[in-house]
């Protein structure tokens, strides 16, 4: 694992409310020890903001930009944030 931390804000778009989306990428971010937030908009996009190693950014990108089973991922937007000191877990929000 690099050791260059990096956070992105990311806006997911689709089929991506009620197919558990949320949970799936907050089990994806606890495997890859990564902190942040992800939550519903009120368009029927997801949007989030996740920290960490580099390259478990990438991969966690890459998961997110498949989605759970029942998702239809058919835009993901990433963008580079400057880094948050002191945030614990990831959390869903409502």
């Amino acid at each position: 694992m690099s050791a260059t931390n990096r956070r992105v804000y990311f806006l997911v778009h689709g089929v991506v409310q009620g197919v558990g989306f949320r949970y799936f990428a907050q089990k994806r971010a606890v495997e890859y020890q990564l902190t942040g937030w992800i939550r519903n908009t009120e368009n029927g996009k997801v949007e989030g903001e996740a920290q960490g190693p580099a390259d478990a950014i990438k991969t966690f990108i890459k998961d997110i930009d498949n989605g759970p089973r029942h998702a239809r991922v058919v835009k993901l937007d990433i963008k580079d944030l400057d880094l948050k000191e002191g945030e614990n877990g990831f959390e869903v929000r409502r």
